[in-house]
């Protein structure tokens, strides 16, 4: 009798932890299966609200509205900029056209036409007041005073130069002079300083005016907006390195906006920064809502990564491989958190150019335009629920990897047409001056954009180099288009082709899947075995597949 209540125990206590362990392993699998769900699932399945999707649509209609406001305002500020350029290189360089030359403003040719422009500008920025037709004035000091106009003139200590003697003696040591004055009275320079006006042009290396204007930027009031102030710092060059008979005259601007010391305005305008304000507070309130429901969700998944890696571990002796351990560290949640850091630094430089503190249209531009790029990336997450929506994104998942390693390739042929085209062709071609440009040059090449602009604007004094270009530039496009261009295509393609056969086939399983789908099939693996796979498949360490399908498999 004492034998038989022993066993009865025995049994009742097996039976008990047996029970406890099909409970963990269900409760386990519900678990992970309403964490992979769709947000309508999860609402049919425990109605439970999608609030999650909801602050994410929420967050894209309102970082959308402030991106497009920001947007308008951003674009006022740059044409301000760009007419005010285009104004004061019209009134202050004679004969200016309108477009500049190459990379400078208007070239001269004879000692004449150096004097005719530094002179005609002195007397074009004395008579300002009368001339310009926008709120454009002279700077002022903190005292009330004028700032001067100031001119330096750069050139050789010592120097004697006899060309058709062939014989020089420079001095490189080079000299500067400044001088400076009133600038209502700058035209009367040339006569009261003419000895600093009698140039050696031999030995003159470039000569700079400078001088400060400020201006009103007024048309932000049409747009409800408060105008900011600017200060415009002016430098005009006269540039005679090369010493070639050709003086090339630069105007280079550096505007600053900053806020009005004295203002006063009558509508709405003060009204509708107040109204903005309000918003990109509220915008900052939903973005940091959503970086925190996103953060939940990612301590949530590593909680379940952890719970289904011990599963296994007791029961199989198994490890979670890399695909299932990417299903449950979602890179998705990582680019909303991105996102919406990105959008709340955005909206608080907005907001700080809305109060006039800040005057970085620029900096706050990029925020807010790389986290609406960002959010409307992410809307791609939940079209994927859907399997006819999706396959952009199993497509980029699987080709990803070979185009990775194809691109590095292709980039060692591409850097070294890039530099050989530098160092050949950059003293005669425009498109090839510097490293960058060329490598804009291929790039619009490659996508088959400017040849036969780029072919013909090669200047053909050189034969020889004209004829390099030739087998140059057939050399690239025949590689670049015919092969490498066409293999890019072919990763993809062949991607896309095994993605839509595994949508029809059905996709391997792994561990994980197989768990969500009640499988009992996982084959337990012994200590030595397990760890010899993994030395020589880590990254597959629990995906079986057949062999003769390796070669068609892209999913890594």
């Amino acid at each position: 009798m004492e034998l038989l209540n022993r066993y009865l125990d025995r049994s009742n206590s097996v039976s008990s932890v047996l029970t406890q362990d099909v409970i963990r392993e269900e409760t386990l699998r519900d678990d992970l299966k309403y964490y992979f769900m769709s947000p309508c699932e999860k609402y049919r399945a425990r109605r439970h609200l999608p609030w999650k999707l909801g602050v994410q649509i929420l967050k894209i209609i309102m970082i959308t509205t402030q991106l497009i406001l920001f947007g308008l305002n951003n674009q006022l500020v740059v044409s301000y900029k760009e007419e005010n350029t285009m104004a004061l290189k019209n009134l202050f360089l004679k004969d200016y056209s309108g477009v500049d030359e190459d990379d400078y403003c208007v070239a001269v040719y004879t000692q004449h036409g150096v004097y005719d422009s530094l002179f005609y500008a002195l007397d074009q920025y004395s008579q300002l007041g009368r001339l310009s037709v926008g709120p454009i004035a002279y700077a002022e000091d903190d005292d009330g005073k004028l700032l001067p106009l100031t001119i330096c003139k750069e050139y050789y200590k010592r120097g004697t130069v006899e060309p058709s003697d062939e014989a020089y003696d420079i001095d490189a040591q080079l000299e500067t002079v400044c001088m400076s004055h009133d600038p209502k009275t700058a035209n009367q320079w040339k006569t009261q300083n003419s000895s600093f006006f009698d140039l050696d042009f031999y030995r003159l290396v470039d000569m700079k005016m400078t001088f400060q204007l400020k201006g009103i930027n007024l048309q932000t009031v049409r747009s409800r907006e408060l105008p900011d102030c600017y200060s415009f710092y002016i430098t005009i060059t006269f540039d005679n390195q090369c010493h070639s008979g050709k003086v090339k005259i630069f105007l280079d601007i550096d505007a600053q906006s900053s806020a009005c010391r004295d203002w006063n305005i009558s509508g709405t305008a003060q009204k509708n920064t107040h109204y903005l304000l309000v918003f990109d507070g509220f915008v900052i309130i939903v973005c940091l809502t959503s970086a925190v429901l996103c953060i939940r969700s990612i301590v949530l998944a590593v909680r379940l990564l952890q719970r289904f890696s011990r599963f296994l571990h007791e029961n199989y002796n198994r490890k979670v491989c890399e695909d299932d351990q990417s299903e449950f560290l979602n890179g998705w949640y990582v680019l909303v958190i991105v996102s919406d850091l990105l959008a709340t630094v955005g909206s608080i430089l907005k907001m700080e150019i809305q109060a006039k503190s800040l005057t970085s249209y620029d900096v706050c531009s990029i925020f807010l335009g790389t986290s609406t790029l960002m959010v409307w990336v992410g809307v791609i997450r939940y079209l994927g629920y859907f399997q006819k929506y999706n396959v952009l994104i199993l497509t980029m998942k699987a080709a990803f990897p070979k185009v990775l390693r194809f691109c590095c390739c292709a980039g060692m042929i591409y850097l070294g047409y890039t530099f050989c085209g530098w160092i050949v062709l950059g003293p005669y071609h425009e498109k090839f001056e510097d490293l960058s440009r060329v490598a804009e040059c291929l790039f619009s090449l490659v996508n088959g954009d400017d040849m036969f602009t780029t072919f013909a604007q090669l200047k053909d004094k050189n034969t020889l180099v004209w004829v390099f270009s030739r087998a140059y530039l057939y050399s690239f496009i025949s590689l670049f288009i015919y092969m490498v261009l066409s293999l890019f295509i072919a990763l993809i393609t062949d991607a896309y082709e095994t993605i839509k056969r595994y949508q029809k086939e059905g996709f391997p399983l792994t561990d994980l899947q197989k768990f969500l789908r009640e499988q009992k099939d996982f084959p337990v693996l012994e200590e030595s075995s397990q760890a010899d796979a993994q030395l020589r498949y880590p990254v597959l360490c629990c995906c079986q597949r057949v062999p003769e399908n390796d070669d068609v498999i892209l999913i890594s």
